[in-house]
């Protein structure tokens, strides 16, 4: 079992390395086994194309990054731990290299994602937002509603600042941009 995780996190950190390197589009599974130092057999067996190479690298990626989130920023009721999470994500994503990269070479990958489906990386957003949500309605520091509506609405605003982030936020410094959404979250979240 050991070596099995081994072998899935080299595939996953050979994947990253060539992403950052060239990109989605031009990453290729050869190139990826080359990398981690397994046969194209090996790697064949456990993803069948790109694509589910890099969506598990994704949704590795983004979970790290949302288990570092918890960790972080937890003071304050549950609405203002929600805010201030919401945004340090924002902040994180926008400073990860492989979240960046794709954006910058390949953000039209992440149009399904936007236009007809949810993802599993935002499946586990969703799950963290609606924990949150029913965590301040129980302390009452978020209004009553439908956990799961108010999520929704949650993960739509800010996925869209982490898309939009270059170069639709040129010209504006990017931390009023998150100190307003943190007042446009709190906001539309309070009793």
């Amino acid at each position: 079992m050991t070596s099995q995780r081994h072998t899935h996190d080299a595939l996953l950190d050979a994947t990253r390395e060539c992403v950052l390197e060239v990109g989605v589009r031009r990453t290729t599974l050869t190139d990826v086994a080359k990398r981690a130092g397994v046969s194209r057999m090996t790697l064949y067996r456990r993803y069948p194309d790109v694509d589910h190479l890099v969506r598990a690298l994704m949704t590795r990626e983004f979970a790290a990054l949302l288990a570092e989130v918890e960790r972080s920023s937890g003071q304050g009721n549950a609405r203002e731990q929600l805010v201030q999470r919401a945004v340090d994500a924002i902040r994180m994503l926008d400073a990860n290299p492989l979240m960046r990269r794709v954006v910058q070479l390949d953000a039209d990958l992440m149009l399904p994602y936007l236009t007809d489906r949810l993802g599993s990386t935002q499946r586990l957003v969703e799950q963290f937002l609606v924990a949150q949500i029913e965590a301040g309605h129980l302390d009452g520091s978020i209004r009553s509603g439908d956990a799961r509506t108010q999520a929704r609405v949650v993960l739509l605003s800010t996925q869209s600042m982490v898309l939009s982030t270059r170069p639709a936020t040129s010209g504006l410094e990017f931390t009023s941009l998150l100190d307003e959404l943190a007042r446009q979250l709190d906001g539309a979240l309070k009793p």
